[in-house]
């Protein structure tokens, strides 16, 4: 059983839309995810526009990836350098620590993800 960062059992981060690396709404990882999804995370207007100008375009569908297309409030797991690269440049979106897997904390310290704690469940 995956943990998440505060050592308990990896928690769902999503089913709408599904989430995760495999698309099972988990922030699991593996070999094979090159981009470490583990960071649960809440869409915010201001992340969307920062990555969307990092190159990497969460906003529009792609249906052949079962990729929805992210508004704000919706929750994906994020590549874990994408989240660092937002955190600091001042736009990390909050984060969802029970669904976080617990190999974030090989790229960002506790503090960092505890300081933009999700505050709605």
């Amino acid at each position: 059983m995956p943990k998440n960062v505060l050592g308990t059992p990896l928690v769902a981060c999503c089913f709408e839309p599904k989430t995760g690396f495999y698309r099972d709404g988990f922030c699991k990882t593996g070999d094979i995810d090159t981009g470490t999804h583990v960071v649960c995370a809440e869409m915010t207007e201001e992340f969307l526009r920062f990555t969307l100008e990092k190159g990497n375009d969460l906003i529009t569908p792609i249906p052949f990836y079962q990729f929805p297309g992210l508004r704000p409030g919706d929750q994906w797991c994020l590549c874990v350098s994408r989240w660092k690269e937002a955190y600091n440049a001042g736009v990390a979106p909050p984060v969802k620590l029970e669904a976080t897997h617990e190999k974030a904390l090989k790229y960002v310290s506790f503090e960092m993800l505890l300081a933009h704690k999700r505050t709605t469940d």
